[in-house]
């Protein structure tokens, strides 16, 4: 099992109100699947991305990732994972502006301690598999939205992570660019990828093997999905 969590829980503290964002979550994801998590404004689903992310702890419960128990270990410990097992895809890309595509995408590697030979040979052959070979010192600006994010993809592919964590990742695309970047998550996950996309738009999660509805906390539903080659975004 890649993934198990057990009546996970996150409470926040909102002055003197105690606010129950996610109430005893218990998931089970394999290795190579393609799960879309669901739900409307306030259902918990960025806190459970968070969670999974590693990029926050839970009030109560347990979280397992490839083995090891994450739901216990430091902010140090955290940080480690993210980087080795986990490969986000933001909305919003969060490509450095300064650095061209080869040196956004070789970023995870320096973390990792990977020679500069070895990360850029990465890097480069990264961005030619998500069909960037000829951008490679393009910097953010002088690529289109689609271009960036599958640099963004192609970040969150070169450490080879058991994980790759899509929060919205086509909310501030075009309809068509839209699709081309669904088909890319497509052709990842056949190449044996473990993709986790998070959206409130029922046509990107159509792309989905399972479909995972949070509501108030809760799991609503969790069923499987038989995806067209025909989903419209």
């Amino acid at each position: 099992m890649l993934i198990s969590i057990e009546h996970l829980n996150k409470t926040y503290i909102m002055g003197t109100e105690k606010v129950e964002a996610l109430k005893d979550v218990s998931i089970n994801i394999e290795k190579g699947e393609y799960v879309a998590l669901m739900g409307p404004s306030g259902s918990g689903k960025s806190t459970l991305m968070n969670l999974l992310g590693c990029l926050d702890s839970p009030s109560r419960g347990q979280y397992w990732l490839n083995g090891k128990e994450v739901s216990t270990m430091e902010d140090s410990e955290l940080a480690e994972v993210r980087n080795k097992d986990i490969g986000f895809v933001f909305q919003t890309f969060n490509l450095l502006p300064r650095l061209s595509a080869l040196e956004n995408v070789a970023l995870p590697l320096v973390y990792a301690g990977v020679s500069k030979e070895d990360r850029l040979a990465k890097a480069r052959k990264v961005l030619e598999a998500v069909g960037l070979g000829d951008r490679v010192t393009h910097k953010p600006n002088e690529l289109s939205g689609g271009q960036r994010q599958r640099v963004a993809v192609a970040r969150a592919l070169v450490n080879d992570p058991a994980i790759i964590l899509a929060d919205e990742p086509t909310g501030n695309l075009d309809t068509k660019t839209s699709y081309e970047i669904m088909m890319l998550f497509e052709e990842i996950h056949k190449a044996g990828n473990t993709v986790i996309l998070v959206t409130h738009e029922q046509d990107i999660a159509m792309h989905a093997h399972r479909i995972i509805r949070l509501r108030d906390g809760l799991v609503e539903s969790d069923v499987l999905n038989e995806p067209t080659a025909l989903a419209k975004v």
